[in-house]
C-alpha cells in the first residue's frame, strides 16, 4: 500500500495544474476544487476514490468536457486528514474559484468544508462520506454519494437476522459520526426484527489497545453472537487481532471501511467478517468492465468500490451540467438534486425526493480465505432505515 500511494500521490500532484488533456482557445474552464487526505488516516479511502474521480473526469475532457462543453481543472489540496485542515483548504479552492468542491471520506471533515461552501452556493459533494446527518448538518449545497450509514446498516441488520443471529455487542467509538453512528442503527433494525443488544463498548480512535473491551465481552452472562463496530485503520486491525488472540470467536460484522487491501491482508484472522461495498462486479456487468478499465488507466486493478464510486461522481456531475445547460453552480445543484435513476456504473442512483443523501443499492460481502466474496446486493426497504 505505501509503494501504491506514493505512485497515486505523484499522479495527483501532476492534477494540481489541471487534468484537461488537451487545451483549446475556445473551450470554456470549470474549476473543480478537491480537498483530500492524500495523507493520514483518510488516505486509504480518499485516494482511491479520487483516482476513480480523476478517471473519470480525464474520460471527459476528452469528449469535451462536463455536458460537452466545460472542461474541467481539477485542484488538489491535501487536507492532511484534518477537519481544521480541510476548512483552510476548502476556502483555499473557493479564492482559486471553484465551482464544484469535492470533500473527504469523513463526515465531520466535510461539514466542516460546506460551512464555507454553503454560504457561497457552491455543489459540494464528499468522495465517499456516508453519515446520513452530514447533509442535513451543511445544508442545501452537500451531497453524499456512497450508500449511507443508516442504509449499510440496515443492509447488514437484514442479513445479520437471515442469518439467525439474535443478541449482538455494539463496539462504537464517539471520535467520529461513522463510528458513533453506524452500529447504533443497526441495533435499532435489529432490535425492531427481533434481535437484542446486549453490550455495549467504546473506544478511541488510534487507541492501541482493546483489552477492557474484549475483558467485557468475555465476561459478559449473556454471551452476544455477534459483533457489531464501524471500527476501520487502524483500530479494526488492533481490535480483530487481539480478539481473536484473546480466544473469542464471535462472528465481527463492519461497514464499507473495512473492505481494503490492509484488513484483506490479515487473511485468516478475518475469515467470516462481514462488510458493505458500493457495488460487485458480477461477470458482465459495467463495473466489472469498469475494473478493466481502470486497471489499464491506472496500472493497478481497483482496491475497492472507492474507485468507482469516484468515477460516477464524475458522471453525476456531467449529467448535472447537460441538465443545467450551463455552470451556473445553482443549476448544477438543482439538477444533482432532481436526479432520479440515473445510470451509474453500479445500478441506478437517485436523489430526489431524498436529503441528498442517493438512494442506491449496497453489496454485501464477506471474508473468506483471506479474499471479499459477494454474498448478495439490495437495496433495504425504505421502511425499515432508522431515520438520520
Amino acid at each position: 500500500m505505501p509503494r501504491l500511494y506514493r505512485l497515486q500521490r505523484a499522479a495527483l500532484c501532476a492534477a494540481v495544474f489541471g487534468i484537461a488533456s488537451f487545451s483549446t482557445a475556445n473551450a470554456e474552464e470549470i474549476i473543480i476544487g478537491a480537498a483530500t487526505a492524500q495523507t493520514g488516516g483518510l488516505a486509504p479511502y480518499d485516494q482511491p476514490a479520487l483516482a476513480g474521480l480523476r478517471m473519470s473526469l480525464d474520460e471527459l475532457n476528452a469528449k469535451g468536457g462536463l455536458g460537452g462543453k466545460y472542461v474541467v481543472k481539477l485542484l488538489i489540496k491535501d487536507t492532511r486528514s484534518d477537519t481544521a485542515q480541510t476548512a483552510t483548504v476548502a476556502q483555499e479552492l473557493i479564492d482559486a474559484g471553484a465551482k464544484i468542491m469535492i470533500t473527504p471520506c469523513d463526515a465531520d471533515a466535510s461539514i466542516s468544508a460546506g460551512q464555507l461552501t454553503q454560504p457561497a452556493g457552491i455543489p459540494t459533494l464528499t468522495l465517499c462520506g456516508s453519515a446520513p446527518v452530514l447533509t442535513d448538518a451543511v445544508g442545501d449545497v452537500m451531497f453524499g454519494t456512497y450508500p449511507a450509514d443508516n442504509v449499510q446498516a440496515t443492509a447488514v441488520a437484514d442479513f445479520a437476522v437471515s442469518e439467525g443471529k439474535k443478541k449482538v455487542f455494539l463496539l462504537t467509538s464517539p471520535d467520529s459520526t461513522y463510528t458513533a453512528n453506524l452500529p447504533e442503527y443497526f441495533g435499532k433494525v435489529f432490535e425492531k426484527k427481533g434481535g437484542a443488544v446486549v453490550g455495549r463498548g467504546t473506544f478511541s480512535m488510534g487507541q492501541p489497545d482493546f483489552s477492557a473491551e474484549i475483558t467485557n465481552i468475555k465476561g459478559m452472562a449473556d454471551q452476544p453472537d455477534l459483533i457489531m463496530t464501524a471500527a476501520y485503520e487502524p483500530d479494526f486491525p488492533a481490535f480483530i487481532q487481539q480478539l481473536r488472540g484473546a480466544g473469542v470467536t464471535v462472528p465481527v460484522y463492519g461497514a464499507d471501511a473495512i473492505g481494503t487491501p490492509t484488513i484483506k491482508a490479515l487473511g485468516k484472522l478475518v475469515d467470516g467478517v462481514v462488510y458493505t461495498a458500493a457495488g460487485y462486479a458480477e461477470p458482465g456487468s459495467k463495473l466489472e468492465a469498469f475494473n478493466a478499465a481502470f486497471t489499464k488507466y491506472a496500472g493497478h486493478a481497483p482496491e475497492s468500490t472507492y474507485e468507482v464510486n469516484g468515477y460516477e461522481i464524475g458522471l453525476i456531475l456531467d449529467q448535472a451540467v447537460k441538465t443545467a445547460g450551463s455552470d451556473d453552480a445553482k443549476a448544477i445543484r438543482d439538477a444533482i438534486a432532481g436526479l432520479k435513476d440515473f445510470q451509474g456504473v453500479t445500478g441506478k442512483i437517485t436523489y430526489a425526493g431524498t436529503n441528498r443523501m442517493p438512494l442506491r443499492a449496497v453489496a454485501l460481502m464477506r471474508y473468506e480465505g483471506g479474499e471479499g466474496k459477494h454474498v448478495k446486493t439490495l437495496i433495504p426497504d425504505a421502511a425499515d432505515v432508522p431515520a438520520p
